[in-house]
């Protein structure tokens, strides 16, 4: 197994170049991408990547990934003599050519994967990282360890307005031996009910019994086809975590409540989303943005009140309205419902860090989210980067903020605030005046009063950083 030590020093070997290749695609971007954000050919990547994986003595992304994401690409897949099986959901591959539909396999794919996650004992890898693997395991044995999964789970979709057939295959990670297989041919409108039931049928061959699923309040059946097309949309845009992305997501939430109101996930993205606008300045009004983020929370929670989404997003917005005691209560039931949910882990780490509990037991937290997300998206490292500047992990802090995204005023805030701990004034500088220029309305104190920042260390080291750097 390979040490701290020892990634360092394979990881010295690569040029800068192909340092920067290596980080975009073991954080999940396309050759495509890496090529615009490097200004390269994608060919160029190709030849790059070739090279990084015979430095790296790698052979897939996810060993890759390893090198950055601190998982080991040695770690042993564990038994079922002793910690609980790992799952990891790949993809359900679209055999049809309309976008529609592939769109609707990976939110499927999604779904399948959360509800999963809400079984306490089985962990399961996040969907961000399988999709980044694409539809199958390219090699049981070698993913299958490089994850540190028990079993994976693939299928194949394909679908038109009328019926829906799902082919669902259950396999051993590491021999590749399939060990259970089914196939459904629905119509089209019965989707969410043969999501629930394919849930319960992989955890019946789990556990041998419907366990905790069997008391899980979903409403999946009850959902219309547009309505969950725009939710998927809004998704898209919510995960940028830019003004405009957010101003779009929300848009496209509330469209989708429109044709569906009795759907939970919905209203709880949309809580999320509203309290992206009132912590980052991006709405008119933080007090309006705090009210539509309370009211959202609680229309989630009324129609599935195991959702752990909804549960963290309304404790953040209980410290809001100075509500602690409500904060820790919902705080509790999220971890409860989401404690093998990687989204959900991110999320109360950043609560226990800066609103309410010991910023010490975040960093376990995110720890905990990054092994179950080993390919994470951009937002669980501008996450983790507040987390270390609380507490105290000044360096760490920026290199975790550096590989966020940019397009978050937050995230160029804690950048200014760590590199004015370190001492890096001019590095500072730079980032709050593109603070300033790029987000008028952001503040600290809108931040501090709208995320909300109510655990004391962390008011006293934003408050006190931000006077060094001349924050707004």
């Amino acid at each position: 197994m390979l040490n701290d030590v020892s990634k360092a020093q394979a990881l010295d070997a690569l040029s800068g170049r192909e340092r920067a290749v290596a980080e975009k695609f073991a954080a999940g971007m396309t050759y495509r991408e890496i090529g615009r954000a490097l200004f390269i050919a994608p060919t160029t990547v190709r030849t790059h990547l070739a090279a990084i994986y015979e430095k790296l003595g790698v052979r897939t992304k996810i060993g890759l990934a390893a090198y950055f994401a601190g998982a080991s690409s040695a770690q042993p897949a564990p038994s079922l003599s002793g910690a609980p099986p790992v799952l990891a959901i790949f993809p359900i591959e679209c055999l049809n050519s309309d976008e529609r539909w592939r769109r609707f396999a990976d939110g499927l794919s999604s779904d399948i994967t959360i509800d999963l996650s809400r079984y306490a004992g089985l962990p399961v890898i996040a969907f961000h990282t399988m999709k980044s693997l694409g539809s199958k395991p390219a090699d049981f044995a070698a993913d299958g360890k490089a994850l540190g999964v028990t079993y994976f789970v693939s299928g194949r979709l394909r679908a038109d307005d009328q019926r829906i057939r799902l082919t669902i295959e259950l396999a051993d990670a590491g021999s590749g031996v399939s060990l259970w297989r089914e196939r459904y041919d629905r119509p089209a409108e019965d989707i969410f009910a043969l999501q629930d039931s394919l849930t319960e049928s992989i955890i019946n061959v789990f556990a041998g019994s419907y366990g905790t699923l069997a008391t899980v309040g979903r409403n999946a059946v009850r959902r219309k086809p547009r309505a969950y097309d725009f939710y998927l949309l809004a998704l898209e845009q919510h995960t940028t975590f830019s003004r405009a992305g957010n101003a779009e997501a929300i848009r496209l939430f509330s469209r989708a409540l429109e044709l569906d109101p009795t759907f939970a996930n919905c209203w709880a993205e949309l809580a999320y989303a509203y309290s992206v606008e009132a912590c980052n300045g991006f709405g008119d009004d933080m007090l309006t943005s705090i009210e539509k983020w309370r009211a959202a929370a609680e229309n989630a929670l009324r129609l599935d009140p195991t959702d752990s989404c909804a549960h963290a997003c309304l404790g953040n917005v209980r410290a809001c309205l100075g509500d602690l005691e409500g904060t820790e209560r919902a705080h509790r039931r999220a971890f409860e419902y989401g404690s093998n949910h990687a989204g959900i882990l991110t999320l109360l780490a950043g609560s226990k860090a800066l609103v309410i509990g010991d910023p010490a037991e975040a960093i376990p937290l995110i720890e905990r989210a990054m092994r179950l997300n080993p390919l994470a998206p951009p937002w669980y490292f501008g996450m983790q980067g507040r987390i270390l500047f609380v507490a105290g992990r000044h360096e760490q802090a920026i290199a975790a903020l550096r590989r966020s995204s940019p397009e978050s005023p937050d995230v160029l805030m804690f950048l200014a605030l760590s590199y004015m701990a370190t001492g890096a004034a001019g590095e500072a500088a730079r980032a709050t005046a593109r603070l300033r220029a790029e987000f008028p309305g952001f503040s600290v104190e809108r931040f501090i009063a709208g995320y909300p920042v109510t655990n004391r260390d962390a008011l006293l080291a934003i408050r006190h950083g931000a006077e060094l750097a001349k924050l707004p």
